[in-house]
């Protein structure tokens, strides 16, 4: 129920974008045991202008997930024409990499033990997904990572890294550098 198959009237749009505001920040702050009416209050929306458009905290975070996907298939793309396959599958993790150190509520969506209602963004995660796997395939191809390096291994990659953003430190990004030395083939 995230991705409506008509447009929306303004209203309703604005209504919803506050609503994804509003669950990322507080995923952000309070992880997942932020309530519906918290979120809606933080929003500034009725309890049912939220649950006309998400019916629960799965369709929530699918959508959170899905607006970033949405925002880095250009990234992805704009890497596939990166002629050097290494310089791609680096551009790649290393933007949706930053993109999800500026999100802590996707982060929260993407790590969290509750899974996301993945059935309502298959458009923003295949175009994203299709694009990495062209990605990691050239890279392979190349001889430039392992063999059985696959965008599976993406995900392992950027998963990893993002279990260590947050905080002081910049830990991710010294994990993105070990798994990168770990998965190049020299």
């Amino acid at each position: 129920m995230t991705a409506p198959d008509q447009p929306l009237r303004a209203d309703a749009r604005r209504n919803r974008e506050a609503v994804l505001d509003a669950a990322s920040a507080l995923f952000a702050q309070h992880g997942g045991d932020v309530q519906m009416n918290d979120i809606a209050e933080r929003a500034g929306v009725g309890v049912g202008t939220l649950y006309r458009h998400f019916s629960d905290k799965q369709s929530l975070q699918a959508a959170i997930i899905g607006r970033r996907f949405a925002a880095v298939a250009g990234l992805a793309e704009r890497a596939e024409k990166i002629d050097d396959p290494w310089a791609a599958l680096e551009a790649v993790l290393r933007g949706y990499l930053e993109a999800a150190d500026a999100d802590a509520g996707f982060r929260f969506s993407i790590l969290s033990p509750i899974e996301p209602a993945w059935d309502d963004i298959v458009r923003e995660k295949a175009g994203f997904a299709a694009s990495v796997a062209r990605i990691t395939q050239r890279a392979a191809d190349a001889g430039l990572v392992r063999s059985d390096f696959t965008a599976d291994d993406f995900i392992l990659l950027t998963r990893g890294a993002m279990a260590n953003m947050g905080g002081e430190h910049e830990g991710w990004r010294r994990f993105l550098a070990l798994a990168l030395e770990g998965v190049r083939v020299t």
